[in-house]
Order: C-alpha cells, then sequence, then structure tokens
C-alpha cells in the first residue's frame, strides 16, 4: 500500500481495534491493540505478533484465512499489530442463519468447517511461537474454577457440572494446534461458505476435540438450537468431513464432554463479564447484558447433564 487514502475505524472487534485501510486502490484490514498498546483479552491471549505467525502458518496449511501483508514493529510508532488483507463477506450470526442469500452457505459450512478446523489441527507444531500455552481439558476445569471459586457466588448447576466433567474426563489426545474461538462472528461467511477463519488470539496447544465442540455450544447457536453447529448444520456433516482428512475417527460421545465443558467455561466468562461491569472496571451495556447470559448457560448445562446420565 504505497499512500493511504482512507481509513476508517471498524465496529468489530471486542478485544483488538479493527481498522479499513484503502490506498493504491487496494483495501487492508489493520489489526491493532487499543491505543497501540497490548492489552490482552484474557491471560489466555497471544499477542497480535504470534497471532499473525499462527495466521501465516494455517495459509501454508491451505486453511482459509487473510493474507498477513505486514507486521508492525517498534519504528512504525502505532504499537502492537498487523495489517491484513480484506476479505468480503459476512461475521454477524443473525443474517448468516436467517437470510436467504447464505441458504446455500449453510447447507454445506458444517463440512466446510469441519474441513478447515482438521487443516489447522494438522499444521506442524514446529516452528510456532514458543509463547503458546497448552491447554488440555483437565487444566481448563482447574483455571476456570479458580475463576469461578473467587467471586464466592455459588451457583448449584456450575457445582454439578464440574463434579461431573471431574469424574468423566476422557483420555486427552495428543496436542495439536487448537483455534481457541471457532464459532460464528470468528468466521467470515459469504453466499458459498467459510471465506476466512478470524481472530487467533485464543490459540494454544490443546486436544482437537475442544475446537469441535466450542462450535457446538448453544450459545454459539444464536437461537437456532436445532442445528447443533453453530445453528447453522449437523454433526455428523461436520464430523465426517473432519475424520475423512485427519483419521482421526471422533464420534459424537467425544464431543459431548468437551461441549459441557465449553458451555461451563461459557457461563464462567459471563461472570466475568458482569464483575467487569459491576465493578465499574467496563460500564458497557454490552459487558451487563452479557452478564446476565449466566442463567442462559445453567439451562443447558442441565439439558447436558441429564443428555450425558439418560
Amino acid at each position: 500500500m504505497s499512500s493511504l487514502e482512507a481509513f476508517k475505524r471498524l465496529s468489530g472487534g471486542a478485544s483488538q481495534e479493527t481498522w479499513a485501510l484503502t490506498g493504491g486502490g487496494h483495501d487492508a484490514i489493520l489489526r491493532r491493540a487499543p491505543g497501540g498498546t497490548s492489552q490482552a483479552r484474557s491471560s489466555a491471549a497471544i499477542g497480535l505478533r504470534a497471532e499473525a505467525s499462527l495466521i501465516q502458518a494455517a495459509q501454508a496449511a491451505r486453511v482459509p484465512v487473510p493474507d498477513v501483508l505486514y507486521v508492525l514493529d517498534d519504528e512504525d510508532g502505532l504499537g502492537d499489530g498487523f495489517l491484513m488483507s480484506r476479505v468480503q463477506g459476512e461475521t454477524i450470526a443473525r443474517p448468516i442463519l436467517r437470510n436467504e442469500e447464505f441458504a446455500k452457505a449453510r447447507s454445506q459450512l458444517a463440512e466446510q468447517c469441519g474441513t478447515a478446523l482438521a487443516a489447522i489441527h494438522s499444521i506442524s507444531l514446529d516452528g510456532l511461537p514458543d509463547s503458546l500455552p497448552h491447554s488440555d481439558g483437565l487444566a481448563q476445569i482447574a483455571q476456570y474454577e479458580e475463576i469461578y471459586r473467587g467471586f464466592d457466588a455459588p451457583r448449584p448447576v456450575f457445582e454439578l457440572a464440574l463434579q461431573w466433567l471431574k469424574a468423566n474426563a476422557p483420555a486427552p489426545l495428543e496436542h495439536v494446534l487448537v483455534h481457541g474461538d471457532f464459532r460464528l462472528g470468528n468466521l467470515m461467511i459469504d453466499e458459498n461458505g467459510l471465506v476466512a477463519v478470524l481472530d487467533w488470539e485464543l490459540a494454544h496447544l490443546g486436544d482437537p476435540r475442544e475446537d469441535l465442540a466450542w462450535l457446538c455450544v448453544n450459545s454459539w447457536r444464536f437461537g437456532q438450537t436445532q442445528n447443533r453447529v453453530g445453528g447453522f448444520g449437523q454433526l455428523e456433516d461436520l464430523l465426517s468431513a473432519y475424520n475423512s482428512v485427519t483419521g482421526r475417527g471422533i464420534t459424537a460421545s467425544d464431543v459431548d464432554w468437551w461441549e459441557l465443558l465449553g458451555t461451563l467455561k461459557w457461563g464462567i466468562m459471563c461472570m466475568i463479564m458482569y464483575e467487569a461491569f459491576r465493578s465499574g472496571a467496563d460500564p458497557s451495556v454490552e459487558r451487563a447484558a452479557i452478564g446476565r447470559r449466566v442463567s442462559e448457560t445453567e439451562i443447558d448445562l442441565i439439558n447436558l447433564l441429564e443428555a450425558a446420565n439418560a
């Protein structure tokens, strides 16, 4: 981009600044730390330089991602961030799940997501940023239970879910690169389906079943609860595409435990967001609104626990 002709702050991006830039006849996106200073939304966030590196590794593995055009350095005076190509499509769940223009996309999106996750999980761990954390199922239970206990606000459904998860934890699989937040909102979709996988800041090394199950958490179905995969598809299509590439043979029952864990994690995240609102650390209406969704995750957990014990 030889000269900057226009730039505009976009509304997307809950934790990082997102800017649209135009120059020399080309469009690009700047993903930048707020104010130019690294400010992760959680201790699990890997940082923008590492995120750019992962996107480049994903592209080499044929994962649909934007091109990384440039990674900012100190001499640029803009702080932490990187430029990437602008891809066209939609990230907002409501039109993707309801509008007729996305009907064809919905019919094949579960399969496309399975293929994309298979490619992500095939990325060689050699050469990935050393800063990537390792996090398996039991480690995440311990992490989120510690956060939950810190609120000193016992919730019986969460207590039951924690005990069930500990008692029924599956044997871990060999660690792979896990995207960490693979769901609508972080996927660019057009009328033909998946265009790009976005927002890699929660990537880590862990169990591949985590990504598959996170996409199935009821909160990420956005009201289309009959479609277990993201509100748009069926689990058999996701797993068939995934297993045909990886040969892992992951089954629906393998996903169940991880979906329950993902639901509990999101419930505790909602508690975190409410506390940010209550304390005044982030008095936005968004934090308050998300905080009230704790009760939704309790209902989801009850349904999952009943199904698991049926």
